[in-house]
């Protein structure tokens, strides 16, 4: 069968796409790895690719695919056309802080799924969900992602953003193309949900008073929520209970240890600069000023370590630095706030577990990727739960 659709990696959403576009009777061609393009003459007349969100727009193969002409895609396109042809309907979230979350509660809220960056890939849904009312796909959006996408204007119920930080440089090249791509998604929503709306101001705090959300760093993220779900049609009280029963997902500000007084913080999930300065925000406002040991860095992700040099002092007493990018943040930050290189994890948590006294939080926010000494931030957040608890011999 000649091949009508190539698709980049072999991941999950590249497996999904496969498929999904394999139960259409298509010839599919997976790459991965080292594997080369397909020649011009295995390509059926229309073929054309599905980029899953790891591969960039300057990969070989992209470059492959416009230098033979053909369209690019991304899977989250691919799922979502093929949801709205359903009769699908989707809500769809974006920013640089907090989507993962914003996402969860969402679907929990309205019995949906949730799906995209965070979840089920899209075409995953769109191949498993038969029969019945069909459930919301409630979708993040990552910046991967939508380099390569382009759907309706009325594709998404609403779409918001949530915040624009600084993060993913090292693969956008600059701050206004990362946001430019963030801000791209509202030009698939019906309703458009972002940072400064009026309307957002309005929601009253009542509705997410003592959940998650109720602190300074996320009350934004919580009024972008309620927007999304009155979007959807759910009514306020239903709001409320949904944030009411929510369950904060792993690795994000997540108390994983209390001993001696001292409170163990897993907000592993701050792999950017701008999430370490929301990470030690929260443990200020919880804990108080000064009472905050971090333990930060790991893979640099191109973002600049003065930008976080205000949120630092009268807020951390002192600041535990890891993997590759340890000596650069104790350089940028050495006049501000203690700092000790400690180079691994376990150095990290012996040495706040010296210093530590009761009233304390050690919180791991890295402000960095995993990358150079772990597969992912949950395995370096799960390692960091792991030594807190390990009895000191």
């Amino acid at each position: 069968m000649a091949v009508d659709a190539v698709v980049f990696g072999n991941g999950s959403s590249g497996r999904a796409a496969a498929e999904l576009l394999r139960r259409e009777g298509r010839g599919v061609a997976v790459l991965d790895g080292g594997d080369p393009f397909p020649a011009a003459s295995a390509l059926a007349p229309g073929a054309f690719c599905v980029a899953s969100p790891g591969v960039a727009s300057d990969h070989a193969w992209q470059r492959a695919a416009r230098a033979a002409g053909l369209r690019v895609v991304s899977e989250l396109q691919l799922g979502a056309e093929r949801w709205l042809a359903r009769g699908g309907r989707m809500l769809a979230v974006t920013g640089s802080k907090g989507k993962s979350s914003v996402v969860k509660l969402c679907a929990d809220a309205l019995g949906g799924v949730p799906c995209g960056n965070y979840g089920t890939p899209l075409c995953e849904v769109a191949l498993t969900r038969d029969g019945g009312a069909l459930p919301w796909a409630v979708v993040e959006a990552s910046s991967f992602q939508l380099e390569t996408t382009e759907l309706p204007a009325d594709a998404f119920a609403a779409a918001a953003i949530l915040n624009l930080q600084a993060d993913h440089l090292d693969r956008h090249g600059s701050l206004a193309a990362y946001h430019a791509l963030k801000r791209k998604l509202l030009d698939f929503a019906r309703v458009k949900i972002a940072p400064g709306d009026a309307a957002l101001a309005a929601v009253p705090r009542a509705l997410f008073a003592g959940s998650h959300f109720d602190n300074p760093v996320l009350a934004d993220n919580a009024r972008c929520a309620v927007a999304l779900l009155r979007a959807a049609g759910l009514a306020d009280d239903a709001i409320a209970a949904a944030f009411a029963r929510f369950e904060p997902l792993p690795h994000r500000f997540q108390t994983v240890h209390e001993a001696d007084g001292v409170a163990w913080v897993d907000d592993s999930k701050a792999t950017s600069l701008a999430a370490l300065a929301a990470g030690v925000e929260m443990a200020a406002a919880r804990f108080g000023a000064e009472k905050v040991r971090l333990i930060a860095g790991g893979l640099p992700k191109g973002d600049d370590p003065n930008s976080v040099i205000s949120c630092l002092p009268n807020r951390v007493e002192k600041v535990y630095l890891i993997g590759r990018c340890a000596e650069t943040f104790r350089d940028a930050w050495k006049e501000v706030v203690s700092c000790e290189v400690c180079g691994t994890m376990e150095n990290a948590v012996r040495a706040a577990k010296r210093d530590a006294v009761a009233g304390e939080c050690v919180l791991l926010s890295p402000g960095a990727a995993s990358f150079d000494q772990f597969e992912s931030y949950g395995a370096r957040g799960e390692w960091f739960a792991a030594l807190a608890k390990e009895k000191e011999g």
